[in-house]
This record gives C-alpha cells, structure tokens and sequence, in this order.
C-alpha cells in the first residue's frame, strides 16, 4: 500500500491553495500577488505575534507558487537550509522572506514590487567570472 504521507511540497502546494481560496485569488500571478500585497498591508498592525508565524508561512507559500508558476521556477532548499523558489539556475527567493519584510516594512517592501522586478532580474545576464586570478 502506497504512503498517504504528504511530502513537504505537497504541503506548500496544499497551503499556496488554501490562501488562493481564502482570498478569492483567481490564480498563482501578478494580479493575485497584487491583492496579497494590499491583504499583507492590511493586517500589519492587526497581527499579533503568536498569528505572524502561520501567517508569514501561509501567504508565503502562496507567493512562493506564484513564482513558480508565471516564472518557472521551483520549489527546494537554498545553502542556508531555507525553503524558496529557485529560478534560472541563478537565483534562489525565499518567499516567506519577502512577505515577513512587508509586514515589518510596510509598502517599501511590497511583494508585488518584488513579483514585478523578476523579469528584469531574470533578463539580466550572469555576471562575467574574474578570470585574473591563476
């Protein structure tokens, strides 16, 4: 009988639904980042600290499938052990990042400025490697 265990994937995935539901997001993109932005600023004064966690954790699962989905990255596991969304094999987001710094920042650090600026970051071509040192 096969496992019924949900992996760690499935539960972000299942999480990144439940807010997508929640909040009547139509789909994983700019315009339901958009409203996840303004839901972010909404509750800035209004969560205490025993909700952020769940919140952060929430809401960022849903940003973090957003960007899988409009800019084909993918879930895992950066250098630090950190959850994030890796794209183009040169970068590595950690959503849950980006939504606990627009709590703590306000509009300065929204999540739809950030969702915005990834086309440019992903036409931005590598750095070139120092070839002086031998």
């Amino acid at each position: 009988m096969p496992d019924a265990t949900p992996t760690p994937l499935d539960s972000l995935l299942v999480a990144a639904e439940q807010v997508r539901q929640q909040l009547k997001l139509k789909a994983f993109d700019a315009e339901g980042v958009a409203h996840l932005a303004n839901f972010i600023q909404a509750q800035r004064g209004l969560l205490g600290p025993a909700e952020r966690p769940g919140f952060i954790m929430a809401l960022g699962c849903f940003l973090g499938q957003s960007l899988v989905q409009m800019y084909g990255g993918e879930w895992g596991t950066g250098r630090d052990g950190s959850t994030g969304i890796g794209l183009a094999n040169r970068f590595f987001f950690n959503p849950f990042h980006l939504v606990d710094a627009q709590l703590n920042e306000g509009e300065s650090a929204s999540v739809a400025a950030f969702f915005a600026s990834v086309p440019g970051r992903l036409k931005t071509p590598p750095a070139a490697r120092k070839s002086w040192i031998s």
